[in-house]
């Protein structure tokens, strides 16, 4: 038999490869970073030796799941502004507070709570739009967390991030050689939105994008006001600004993507933008729902994005996918529209290749890295189960995810995380919070 690190079993295992995607008394042969088999657990039990053997019959393994979209450090400002409308949260509270507190200890503190509450959730990678992703990288690289970083840039000056737009760019630069190449870092070229960042700055993002062979991240269409402000400026909405300057392309994902018209979204497929749906996070702004049905009905890839917890207020996209598929049903009266398995791969696979890591995660499959979640059923919230598709969707909590691996790397294992004290991050934490609210 063959010698592995790590056997997963489970009733279900839920591949997200295809429409047959699921294997009942399945199995996972993990070696090094990588799944080197999957199949059934009867077949590989005279197979291969594993160091060690997780899961079993009451259990579940899907794909990690993807944030696409959030802003990871502010987590610390959770709950410090709610049932406002985005101008007024950001202006009033949001920014004032950022101008007062950001820096690189703050970063580095805070992506430490928000990867303790993602991976507890399930979540392996998510997408950053933020400033010192720098020091992010390096936390995330020791808890072994995936991540796309984007730099942010707009076009005028931050605190101590920079003098002058230009630094943006520097900063940017700088990200990409240290973290091209990373096993888990995958650095971004983040232009903030139309209403804080030019045309010049959105045609150097592309240019520089281009040049390094990194994605792009972008807010796009997420408020009445920004598209009105956009045609007003620019006689455009945002999606047509955006592509007449040549900035959408399909390493482009688009957070948002609320208020669209039809030909804006031909504009996505035909330049095949990704599009990161933020549900919760729309809602509670009142900025809208995005059409994500007509969205998927053209052709166009959609993930699902938490934002950050400043506006949602949690890093859940299990509480995302079962919000999505509930509120599109209402929305368009159509109880087949985005069905448990359409939400499911928004969370995973589809996650996954619009921010450019199809070929690394979001599916299990042999060859891709070893992002795995493991979850109990035997739960009196979980039983009986008919559709384990529809479970994961409507009936799941973050708290029945028991182990989670990331890169071939056990970050949580039944219940308890191995790679960061989570006790320490919550009271480093309340530190913070006292600091804020004097």
């Amino acid at each position: 038999m063959k010698k592995i690190d790590y056997l997963l079993r489970a009733r279900f295992l839920i591949t997200m490869e295809d429409e047959k995607g699921v294997i009942e008394d399945g199995a996972v042969a993990v070696q090094g970073n990588s799944i080197i088999d999957v199949g059934k657990f009867r077949d590989f039990s005279s197979k291969y030796d594993p160091k060690e053997t997780i899961g079993g019959e009451d259990y579940v393994i899907f794909p990690g799941l993807i944030n696409t979209h959030t802003h990871a450090a502010m987590v610390y400002f959770r709950g410090l502004a709610d049932d406002l409308p985005l101008k007024d949260w950001l202006e009033k509270y949001i920014w004032p507070n950022e101008m007062k507190w950001l820096n690189a200890e703050f970063v580095r503190d805070a992506v430490e709570l928000a990867c303790v509450e993602m991976i507890k959730a399930g979540v392996t990678t998510y997408t950053d739009m933020y400033f010192y992703e720098n020091e992010a990288a390096k936390r995330l690289e020791e808890i072994g967390m995936r991540a796309v970083l984007g730099s942010g840039i707009i076009d005028f000056p931050w605190k101590d991030v920079a003098e002058k737009p230009e630094d943006y760019f520097t900063h940017a630069e700088q990200m990409i050689k240290d973290w091209k190449g990373s096993e888990l870092i995958t650095p971004c070229i983040a232009p903030h939105a139309v209403y804080t960042c030019g045309p010049e700055n959105y045609k150097k993002s592309r240019e520089m994008a281009d040049r390094y062979d990194v994605p792009l991240h972008t807010h796009l269409a997420e408020t009445e006001f920004e598209v009105s402000q956009c045609k007003e400026k620019f006689g455009k909405t945002p999606v047509e600004h955006l592509a007449s300057i040549g900035f959408l392309c399909e390493r482009v994902s688009a957070a948002h993507c609320v208020w669209l018209t039809e030909r804006e979204i031909e504009i996505l497929a035909e330049r095949k933008v990704g599009v990161c749906h933020c549900i919760e996070s729309n809602l509670k702004l009142a900025s809208g729902i995005a059409p994500v049905p007509a969205l998927l009905r053209a052709g166009i890839k959609v993930g699902l994005g938490t934002d950050g917890a400043a506006s949602n207020n949690d890093l859940d996209i299990l509480g995302e996918m079962s919000m999505a598929a509930k509120v599109h049903k209402g929305v368009s009266r159509d109880a087949t529209v985005i069905d448990s398995r359409i939400a499911l791969l928004m969370a995973t696979r589809y996650g996954a290749e619009i921010i450019g890591l199809g070929d690394i995660t979001g599916s299990i499959k042999t060859g891709k890295r070893a992002d795995l979640v493991l979850a109990r059923l035997n739960k009196p919230h979980l039983v009986p189960l008919y559709n384990i598709y529809s479970h994961i969707v409507y009936s799941m909590k973050s708290s029945d995810i028991e182990t989670v691996m990331i890169n071939g790397r056990l970050v949580m294992k039944d219940n308890k995380l191995l790679t960061i004290d989570e006790e320490e991050v919550i009271n480093k934490a309340k530190s913070w919070q006292e600091k804020i609210n004097a």
